[in-house]
């Protein structure tokens, strides 16, 4: 991950003007961190594809998430995944992509219908680590999910088949393919078995 140094925070609106190079771009209150396209044997840039296993879980915990949001009483906010871009806090503006993401029904409903981007703070945030993965990185992305108030944050671990699950002011919790993860309280009555996370 690099630190891209400039004079004036970036906003949104100038991070996502830049061009789309296969460079992996997200703000922390306004400074642009990069994570560089891969590199062939030639100089080339390879465009940035996720791993199966890292879309697998991701797939794989959508799906848990839609089950447990279609059993709760309307309204209901949304459950998106794949990268969705979500600004956390505006200036300086703070926005992320995220691999899935839950939005309260509040959140959803404040959103245009001309925005591709959530504009405010997620109920749940979740980070499927990839061997691509820098860890400051993705500490860095925990740590300002905490510090803007998301209340619940998973960092699943393909490898180690284990969830990190991290809350405001609390010390991490680690789940294994012997246990549970759940969501309480803010996702109330979301249960699965960690290992089914990873079949």
């Amino acid at each position: 991950m690099a630190v891209v140094e400039a004079t004036a925070p970036m906003t949104t609106e100038q991070l996502l003007a830049l061009p789309d190079d296969g460079v992996e771009r997200w703000l922390i209150r306004g400074q642009l961190r990069e994570k560089p396209a891969m590199v062939g044997q030639s100089g080339e840039k390879i465009m940035t594809i996720r791993n199966r296993w890292h879309s697998r879980i991701m797939a794989r915990v959508t799906k848990f998430l839609d089950n447990w949001l279609d059993q709760q009483p309307a309204p209901r906010g949304s459950v998106l995944c794949g990268e969705a871009g979500v600004r956390l806090t505006r200036d300086p503006d703070s926005t992320v992509g995220v691999d899935v993401v839950y939005i309260s029904a509040e959140v959803a409903a404040r959103q245009p219908d001309d925005t591709t981007l959530i504009d405010g703070v997620p109920i749940l945030a979740v980070e499927i680590l990839s061997p691509t993965d820098i860890l400051d990185g993705i500490n860095e992305k925990i740590d300002q999910y905490l510090a803007v108030g998301v209340p619940l944050v998973w960092s699943v671990d393909p490898h180690r088949r284990t969830v990190t699950i991290y809350r405001p002011d609390q010390e991490p919790e680690l789940v294994n393919v012997r246990q549970e993860l759940s969501g309480e309280p803010h996702l109330s009555g979301f249960r699965v078995p960690v290992a089914e996370l990873f079949a």
